[in-house]
């Protein structure tokens, strides 16, 4: 038996919730042995998702780990999953995130500690399935599913506003995600009169002949569901809120996950899947990135809240992702998605060294600190890596996908470049201005003169952290090995395909979806 042919993409997918299942009967007066057997289950599934690493063939087109069985065959509904290298990596960092998850919530939380971590388990499920689904019922499932416990995480263990947060982010996400199910089954009944084959199969649906007019419509509903869920400038005012009010944990998988299921989303499935509308859709998009570029950058400037100005600061960064992604070149490409890791690591850390300083003092207000270099300067120096990784300092993880980005962005509209380049000054000024304020002069707080430098678990989970963060700014080669092949295969396919739907009469080549079989192109 090969490690190929090991069900290990199922085994990610579903030993979370086994955990969660197994959590139910714990007894719950008993915290100590919750928090380890979570730990424990966390680290064995981080730990068998290295092999896909490492398994990964770099020169194979198409999706590997395949597993697919059919589930309502009746009506081509299938349990489909495999990955590629724009996913492989993602599911690494869901799995490695997670771990920080349980180690950061160690203290944090002590209320409702079974519960809190079942729901944890159970989105770490939900990530997963969502990053594995190769058909688009399966998809959707797991995509609804990640609403249930990042509203439980924000409405039950989160902060004063809680409610407010929760209840925003579930309608706003919902609210797309419903159009996205009508364009789903509209999809499906528009490729069943064309073929007379019911199908969910999103590599089959990938050939689908869609009349330009009716993508723009699909395009659209999927489109929107995803840029919510980015959140893409004027989609975003859900995330200050539901970051604010989350606890850290649920702050770190936020950003550090749950933002990515939208930009994967576009990739995965609204580019590919109606690439004329894709095309067209280019100035609109990358509008709207460097507005969300520039406005994140603003008005992070102006948060007297660290916790909201790294949300803001989100928006930011994100737009980024979505610039290099609709360059539609294979610098844009892979520095959009080596973004959505850099994102994941840095604003993933920066929320965990809010939330350490928050238990110590519990308030986020940036005119609470200052000077605290002077009292923690353990948790100075990590601080201070992690902000530079946010602002792309060279030798970090973000110089490598903004710059990647930016030549990408160039190279497609200089115009955009150019603009996108403001975005980076302004990051490095609210960011370096933000940790002048916190972490350096004198110390004016009578309350901050006490305050415990960091401990050992804390120093831990920031360790693995900084050892990312370098490893993907001095070695980028490691992870692009991964993406190179994956990444030309989509762009050729999209750009193909596009080229093909301007021609009226041509049939589509899907044969760089490693795919024979085409329909005939009916516009």
């Amino acid at each position: 038996m090969t490690v190929m042919s090991v069900p290990i993409l199922t085994f990610l997918i579903f030993f979370p919730l086994l955990g969660a299942v197994i959590l139910l009967f714990a007894d719950r007066n008993k915290p100590l042995f919750i928090k380890v057997f979570t730990l424990v289950l966390s680290i064995v599934e981080f730990g068998v998702s290295l092999p896909l690493f490492f398994f990964f063939d770099d020169r194979a087109k198409g999706m590997q780990f395949v597993e697919k069985v059919p589930w309502f065959p009746e009506w081509g509904i299938s349990y489909f999953v495999g990955i590629d290298g724009i996913s492989l990596l993602l599911i690494l960092l869901t799995t490695f995130l997670t771990v920080i998850c349980v180690l950061c919530s160690w203290k944090a939380i002590e209320v409702r500690v079974k519960e809190y971590y079942i729901t944890f388990l159970f989105l770490e499920t939900a990530m997963i399935g969502t990053l594995c689904a190769l058909d688009l019922v399966l998809f959707y499932i797991f995509w609804e599913l990640m609403l249930i416990p990042m509203y439980l995480l924000i409405g039950i263990w989160g902060g004063p506003r809680r409610i407010y947060a929760a209840i925003k982010f579930f309608l706003f996400t919902m609210a797309g995600s419903v159009l996205m199910l009508i364009a789903i089954i509209a999809l499906y009944f528009l490729n069943y009169r064309a073929t007379g084959v019911y199908t969910f199969n999103v590599l089959d649906l990938y050939q689908a002949s869609i009349p330009v007019v009716k993508q723009y419509w699909f395009f659209g509903a999927f489109a929107l569901s995803f840029a919510i869920k980015v959140p893409m400038f004027p989609l975003h005012t859900w995330l200050p809120d539901a970051h604010t009010e989350a606890p850290t944990a649920g702050s770190v998988i936020l950003a550090g996950v749950l933002l990515k299921m939208g930009t994967y989303g576009f990739l995965r499935f609204a580019i590919p899947l109606f690439p004329a509308a894709a095309y067209d859709a280019i100035p609109l998009i990358s509008t709207l990135a460097v507005i969300g570029i520039i406005y994140g950058a603003l008005v992070s400037m102006m948060q007297p809240d660290l916790k909201r100005l790294i949300a803001f600061s989100s928006v930011s960064h994100l737009g980024y992702v979505m610039l290099g992604m609709f360059a539609f070149n294979m610098q844009g490409a892979e520095g959009s998605i080596y973004q959505m890791l850099n994102h994941g690591i840095s604003t993933g850390g920066l929320f965990l060294v809010v939330g350490m300083i928050y238990e110590r003092r519990h308030t986020r207000m940036i005119a609470d600190f200052g000077g605290l270099a002077r009292v923690m300067p353990v948790f100075a120096t990590f601080f201070m890596i992690i902000t530079l990784s946010s602002i792309a300092l060279p030798g970090t993880n973000g110089f490598v996908g903004e710059f990647l980005i930016l030549l990408g962005a160039f190279k497609s509209n200089m115009w955009y470049g150019v603009l996108a380049t403001t975005g980076v000054i302004l990051g490095a000024a609210y960011m370096l201005w933000m940790f002048q304020r916190v972490m350096f002069g004198v110390v004016t707080k009578e309350e901050n003169r006490k305050l415990k430098d960091l401990g050992k678990r804390e120093v831990l989970i920031l360790v693995t952290m900084v050892f990312f963060i370098i490893l993907m700014g001095v070695y980028p080669k490691m992870f692009f090995s991964k993406m190179d092949t994956s990444v030309a295969q989509y762009l050729s396919f999209v750009k193909a395909r596009n080229a093909q739907y301007r021609t009226v009469g041509q049939v589509p080549d899907a044969s760089a979806m490693g795919k024979t079989t085409v329909q005939n192109l009916k516009n």
